[in-house]
């Protein structure tokens, strides 16, 4: 996973810290036996997505190529550069 860009967006971060946020609150709420709040906790949670995907859609998100492929060639050549892979020449 260190070798790929996977959720290094706005949308991603943003998305999981709501979610984040909903699982302390969840969580809080649940030692105290209070349902009501375990249940306000799961609805931040489920916003978090919400909040993920509407960010993705505005283009805040991971962008897809045509090739299948997250990366671009000049991004892909430059993490082989850094890891200290052997990059290909151009030519």
């Amino acid at each position: 996973m260190a070798g790929s860009s996977h959720g290094h967006t706005p949308a991603a971060w943003t998305g999981v810290t709501i979610a984040f946020i909903g699982f302390c609150v969840s969580g809080a709420y649940m030692v105290m036996a209070e349902p009501l709040g375990f249940w306000a906790g799961m609805v931040i949670i489920l916003l978090g997505g919400v909040v993920g995907m509407i960010m993705k859609s505005m283009g805040l998100g991971q962008a897809k190529s045509t090739h299948g492929d997250d990366w671009s060639g000049a991004v892909k050549a430059e993490a082989k550069a850094i890891s200290g892979e052997p990059v290909p020449a151009k030519g």
